[in-house]
């Protein structure tokens, strides 16, 4: 990537989400106030499956490293965004925002197999619930983990290369509020024809075989519920299955919305605002919807206040 051959750009400038700078002291506070929720909501989640015992499942397992993954991948991009709510020139070198795309992509990818894995969690769970701890043992949950973030830094690394080998010798004036592959591609000089059709089919490929799998579980999942006889069963159930279709719901939907569609369906100024509900919005929602909807996580969190406030007194 050395820029020499490859680009003229040093640094790109970010037009961000608005110019007006009183509406930018606005949307300070608002990400402000979101990220500080998305971190502390993401951590205390990791925090509270590790110390309590009851969590210690594949299930919650997977969800500690989602709020990882949702943790990373919102502080890949929003510290920069706020410092560039209070500044007048809002840039970013060539290898910052080379490193911001990869690290981007990485946990993009993570969180949509994440995602998936987790739907075949609960297939196994509800499906086989007997075989539940012969078929996910933690050395085989320990092993999809690792493939999970390989795979995803792999994925992240070869885009990155493919994005910043094109060249930049135009404007550096970058339409979006973070480094991200569509709106840098549409800066490069010559023909990107390869590395849009590269991007179209990698992302189409990781979203469409996650949801495959995610569809697969589920449709499962639906039979076993259906055969239940208790209504009681049913419900408890489908509770442990509506944190994890809520999230899959807003992600799916909004990767899909981005990145797999034809671009001639939406504008990049669409793409940037929907980027806010994804990158800032669905980090700091993951936490809640499995903290409000799930009653293991509820009746875990309780324990831990109760420990508290024995300890104080």
């Amino acid at each position: 990537m050395a820029k020499g051959n490859h680009s003229a750009a040093s640094e790109f400038i970010l037009l961000g989400l608005t110019g007006d700078a009183e509406l930018q002291a606005i949307l300070f506070a608002v990400f402000l106030v979101i990220y500080l929720a998305s971190v502390m909501g993401n951590l205390g989640l990791i925090v509270l499956i590790q110390i309590s015992p009851h969590l210690h499942t594949p299930m919650y397992f997977f969800l500690s490293h989602l709020a990882f993954v949702d943790f990373s991948f919102t502080s890949s991009v929003t510290p920069k965004t706020l410092v560039h709510f209070l500044c007048d020139i809002k840039s970013i070198t060539f290898y910052a925002c080379a490193v911001q795309v990869c690290c981007f992509i990485t946990f993009v990818v993570c969180e949509l197999y994440l995602l998936a894995i987790m739907a075949y969690d609960r297939y196994v769970a509800i499906c086989s619930p007997l075989l539940y701890v012969i078929l996910m043992p933690r050395k085989l949950c320990y092993r999809i983990i690792v493939s999970t973030y390989v795979y995803g830094f792999a994925v992240g690394l070869v885009q990155t290369v493919a994005t910043f080998h094109l060249s930049f010798c135009g404007s550096n004036v970058l339409n979006h509020f973070y480094c991200d592959d569509v709106p840098l591609v549409a800066l490069a000089c010559y023909d990107t024809h390869i590395k849009e059709l590269m991007l179209l089919i990698i992302a189409g490929f990781n979203t469409l075989c996650s949801l495959l799998i995610v569809i697969i579980s589920y449709v499962f999942i639906l039979f076993a519920i259906l055969r239940i006889h208790s209504a009681e069963g049913r419900q408890k159930a489908f509770s442990t299955c509506a944190s994890h279709l809520t999230s899959i719901t807003i992600f799916y939907g909004t990767i899909i919305f981005m990145y797999v569609l034809p671009n001639s369906s939406h504008s990049l100024s669409t793409d940037k605002f929907a980027s806010v509900f994804y990158v800032v919005v669905i980090p700091m929602l993951n936490p809640l919807i499995y903290s409000l909807r799930n009653q293991e996580v509820k009746n875990a969190l309780k324990r831990v206040k109760e420990r508290l406030c024995l300890a104080i007194k």
